[in-house]
């Protein structure tokens, strides 16, 4: 098989790196665009999580499911349907005249950045020489760091210059040159024959996602009637536990769930989803506190968000030192307690605030965001054995879309808890609302820390001592970007 090698054969994973630049920019770009999105498709600006959501849900559950079908089909074909499909899905955004349609067409929207992204990745690393192996990950993985950043002020400045619709529409020439490129560069590559798709464990962990977001977003739209919702989140969680006894007995399951055993692992995702919930909030609420709260228009707020993810990325070249000096526990539990306290700071958020004591409370957000994420991520498969790390990674990464999903849906729950005890004002949602919403959040990330304190002060060693005598081997060192990747 030819080997792809860097700088000469940069274009393949140059190819890829677009393509999730593309799927990670639509995660972001429609946040400050949503206020007037609602007013088109005439709803309330909260009742438009669900397209956020709905979007990052269904990557959820196709993500597990889209090794095997790129095994079963070929990574050409999928990685070049994928496109075709996100493109599609771009134009009945576009088109879109009401909120059922528009969250249709975002699901397969999710559907598409489902198959692209993973299968990209995969393309990569069988497709690159090991000597340019970092380099192409490194490649591949700035789009999650870049899109995150340019995202809320480009959907504000196209929603307050132009129109909505062209979020969407922008998409449409990107994915051409992509298709045409894909089919060009990406071998058709197929896996190994014989492994069975786990059809029960799909089905278990897409209806107990489904339920759960599902019943929260009952919960969002403030009906009266409570035992819809209910129903939806317990049955959700019933369904959710008998995934995992599947997948604690199935030989070929969706999800292994065997790594959990091991405490590092079982700390990064059980307590790192927590932060990730609370933090993964954010974006929702503060352009909708700037604008129905402060009253700015959605360019200025995307303007003002992207403090946050500046700190999160002038962060970034400060976390191997730090995590090399201090201990993992120390690291997850100070950096934590920090980060908790940056989101109860949002709750005395007033238009009286001064801006820039606003942008240097946001930037300190994402700098503890980005430290948490890169400690959690790097943590996660330190102990984990060489048989399950494939499993293990594909858990972690779903965990990771199921928490930013839900810290969306839970982002919107809190305002509408918040609504209850706060007075209505004019536009439906008054400041108090929000300054209590950022107190519920912030309790969440306090469980996520309370769980990084169960973690023995050794766990994480083994990266530390191999950084230190720079004897890890490349494939070792080249998982570390890729797990980072989405944050």
């Amino acid at each position: 098989m030819k080997k792809f090698s860097l700088p000469g054969g940069s274009a393949l994973p140059l190819l890829v790196a677009g393509a999730m630049f593309m799927e990670n920019l639509d995660a972001t770009v429609i946040v400050t665009a949503l206020p007037k999105m609602a007013l088109a498709f005439g709803v309330p600006a909260i009742d438009l999580n669900i397209g956020v959501s709905a979007y990052i849900l269904t990557l959820t559950v196709f993500i597990p499911a889209s090794g095997w079908i790129a095994n079963r089909f070929g990574t050409r074909t999928i990685f070049s349907l994928a496109i075709i499909l996100f493109t599609l899905a771009s134009v009945l955004c576009a088109t879109s005249v009401s909120l059922p349609t528009f969250t249709a067409a975002r699901m397969l929207q999710g559907f598409a950045g489902a198959l692209m992204v993973p299968v990209g990745r995969l393309v990569v690393l069988r497709n690159t020489a090991k000597a340019d192996l970092i380099k192409a990950i490194a490649t591949i993985t700035w789009p999650a760091l870049v899109a995150p950043i340019l995202g809320p002020p480009l959907g504000g400045f196209i929603t307050t210059y132009a129109s909505w619709h062209w979020i969407f529409i922008l998409n449409v020439p990107l994915g051409i040159i992509a298709l045409l490129l894909s089919l060009r560069l990406i071998p058709n590559e197929k896996g190994a024959k014989g492994i069975p798709f786990d059809v029960l464990g799909f089905l278990l962990t897409g209806i107990a996602c489904l339920g759960l977001m599902f019943g929260l977003d009952l919960f969002n739209k403030g009906d009266a009637t409570y035992w819809l919702p209910s129903l939806c989140v317990i049955g959700s969680l019933l369904v959710g536990s008998l995934a995992v006894k599947h997948s604690l007995s199935s030989p070929h399951p969706l999800l292994p769930m065997v790594a959990m055993k091991i405490k590092s692992y079982g700390v990064t995702v059980i307590g790192g989803s927590l932060f990730r919930i609370a933090i993964g909030s954010l974006p929702f609420l503060l352009p909708l506190l700037f604008q129905l709260g402060y009253g700015m228009n959605a360019f200025n707020a995307g303007l003002l968000v992207l403090s946050v993810f500046a700190g999160n990325l002038a962060m970034k070249p400060f976390t191997s030192a730090i995590l090399f000096r201090f201990p993992f526990r120390t690291i997850l539990v100070v950096n934590g307690l920090l980060n908790t306290l940056t989101i109860f700071a949002c709750a005395f958020l007033t238009p009286a605030v001064p801006t820039t004591l606003t942008f240097i409370l946001l930037f300190i957000s994402g700098m503890t965001r980005s430290m948490q994420f890169t400690a959690i991520n790097t943590l996660a498969f330190s102990q984990v054995p060489g048989p399950q790390m494939g499993g293990a990674n594909t858990l972690f990464n779903t965990a990771q879309q199921l928490s930013s999903g839900l810290g969306i849906a839970i982002g919107a729950l809190a305002l509408r808890i918040a609504e209850h005890f706060e007075p209505v004002s004019s536009n439906g949602t008054s400041l108090g609302s929000f300054h209590t919403a950022f107190i519920i959040v912030g309790c969440i990330a306090i469980f996520g820390m309370i769980d990084s304190m169960t973690l023995n002060v050794t766990d994480g060693d083994e990266i530390r001592q191999k950084k230190k005598k720079a004897t890890a081997p490349p494939s070792e060192t080249a998982k570390e970007p890729e797990n980072s990747a989405q944050h």
